[in-house]
């Protein structure tokens, strides 16, 4: 779908790795001009690019990868880029940023491990308490009834 000025390029469906996959029915496009400076090519010129894909277009993945994406990013996962002259190179920028950030969304984090120190770690470290502690108790002057 192709919002604001129509675009001539045919967007292919996106491959998020497995069977993970965004149709190009799903993805949004949106061209307008980039802006900044560049005189008159930067004004009149529609270069940038942005595509959104919602997560509710999004096939092949499970519940809990969705209800995971969706609780990182909300309902939809934006991506522009205006780096380039040409909208072509700047819709596959996009287009590169759009799946970078679909498959971080979907990444699963490893779980974390519960660590505790080892025996000897923990002797280590009172053993060295307590020779601190005497180190500094042979600094106080004796005490008057000693």
């Amino acid at each position: 779908m192709v919002e604001g000025w129509p675009s001539r390029a045919r967007l292919e469906a996106l491959s998020l790795g497995g069977a993970a996959r965004v149709p190009a029915e799903a993805i949004v496009e949106r061209v307008t001009t980039s802006g900044g400076p560049g005189g008159q090519h930067a004004n009149r010129s529609r270069t940038r690019v942005s595509l959104s894909v919602a997560w509710v277009d999004v096939e092949g993945i499970s519940p809990d990868a969705r209800a995971r994406a969706l609780a990182r990013t909300g309902p939809a996962v934006r991506a522009a880029s205006s780096r380039f002259r040409s909208q072509g190179q700047n819709r596959e920028a996009a287009r590169e940023r759009l799946v970078a950030r679909l498959r971080a969304a979907l990444a699963q984090d490893a779980p974390r491990r519960a660590t505790r120190p080892t025996r000897g770690a923990v002797e280590r470290r009172l053993e060295e308490k307590r020779a601190t502690a005497r180190r500094k108790g042979e600094r106080r002057p004796p005490a008057e009834g000693d």
